[in-house]
């Protein structure tokens, strides 16, 4: 009896949960259909952000989230590895780091924002132009690098979770067989745990893809732009974001009403452009674990 009530509550609780997000859905996809043409996905904002379309915002995005990805997954990966494999389980260092990766996961994002622009554009970035440039604001200004550095240090937590976890799945026994057979600890870990834990680890990815390409604070001071018709062709200069677009005709429009069809226009492309870079994350991480497969065989 109790199993059973058990059992309904949790499918009640998942079809709550469900309905709000099919509701949700719903609501943005009706309302944002009908402004989805070629030439909104391709033309830059116009009209004073009431016409024109989110162009420049696709792909400020995408550049900006694949450039977070390319810059977490390799540190993330790797400070996991060590974690799990190299750390040992009385490490005074270990415990820090989980500590500090416990503590980055509970900072607000507009923290991180401030750290970005505090550390990334004002310290290395105008260390770079006395270095370099002759103190010619070049890199000590916000700018498409600094955004990707700073998202990387917020979705990092979840990279070192994720694969941690992925790690300490694999069983002991392919560890003691692989080190009995005479292979040295980096081959063990290289060549029989990282292989069979890839699919976490790129779930991991997967994760962070998710968690930062829909966030705001932490690109408004580093990299951000309120309005720009070109695309950023340098990892220095300034882009249009998604999200941030979002925001600003949410809070900056002085016709409410004639912009929400392209509110909701952008949030529905924003969804979409999410879920299309999940898939292309999900299809590596199926052929990975395809090619693992017949590897093995």
């Amino acid at each position: 009896m109790r199993d059973a009530s058990l059992v309904a509550a949790t499918a009640i609780a998942s079809a709550i949960v469900v309905g709000m997000l099919l509701v949700i859905l719903l609501d943005v996809v009706r309302s944002g259909a009908s402004v989805i043409s070629g030439t909104f996905l391709t033309a830059a904002p116009s009209g004073g952000m009431q016409a024109g379309g989110v162009g420049p915002a696709i792909f400020g995005t995408a550049a900006l989230t694949i450039l977070m990805t390319v810059a977490v997954v390799p540190v993330g990966v790797i400070t996991a590895i060590w974690l799990s494999e190299y750390a040992r389980p009385d490490s005074r260092l270990a415990r820090a780091v989980r500590l500090a990766v416990a503590n980055l996961a509970g900072v607000p994002s507009i923290v991180f924002g401030l750290f970005g622009l505090g550390f990334f554009v004002q310290t290395i970035g105008r260390g770079l132009d006395k270095a370099a440039y002759g103190g010619v604001a070049t890199y000590g200004k916000p700018g498409l690098i600094w955004a990707a550095l700073t998202l990387a240090l917020l979705t990092m937590p979840v990279v070192i979770v994720a694969t941690e976890e992925a790690l300490r799945a694999v069983p002991r026994d392919l560890r003691d067989a692989s080190l009995a057979l005479g292979a040295t600890k980096f081959q063990t870990t290289f060549q029989v745990v990282v292989p069979q834990a890839m699919g976490g680890i790129l779930t991991s990815a997967i994760l962070a893809v998710s968690r930062g390409a829909g966030e705001v604070a932490p690109i408004l001071f580093t990299g951000a732009a309120y309005f720009l018709v070109e695309l950023p062709t340098h990892l220095n200069d300034q882009f249009m974001n998604l999200g941030y677009h979002v925001y600003v005709l949410a809070t900056q429009s002085p016709d409410v009403d004639k912009t929400r069809p392209q509110l909701y226009g952008t949030v529905l492309v924003l969804l979409v452009l999410t879920f299309l870079l999940n898939v292309v994350a999900v299809v590596i991480r199926i052929r990975t674990r395809k090619a693992l497969a017949s590897a093995r065989a």
